[in-house]
């Protein structure tokens, strides 16, 4: 079953006011980010992260019901994002 997205009033009011380039715009970079994550190989990493550290991240993510590793990712691609 895929989770059901939601948006709120906020979110919905700043889309209705995009134009049409904007919606574009979006759609492909939204696109070309996930087609070049899904479609690249994936490498195994190791690291050290202190154990509390690690807990606290792996009990907040499950409670927002992402596995964390995939949170991870999602980090690291957010952070590329901004930079």
């Amino acid at each position: 079953m895929r989770p059901v997205q939601r948006f709120s009033t906020e979110y919905l009011r700043q889309c209705s006011g995009m134009e049409p380039e904007q919606i574009v715009r979006f759609l492909e970079d939204f696109r070309g980010l996930h087609s070049r994550v899904r479609s690249a190989k994936s490498r195994l990493i190791s690291m050290r992260v202190p154990d509390p550290l690690l807990e606290a991240f792996k009990t907040k993510a499950r409670l927002g019901g992402v596995p964390y590793q995939t949170q991870i990712k999602r980090l690291m691609q957010d952070w590329l994002k901004t930079t």
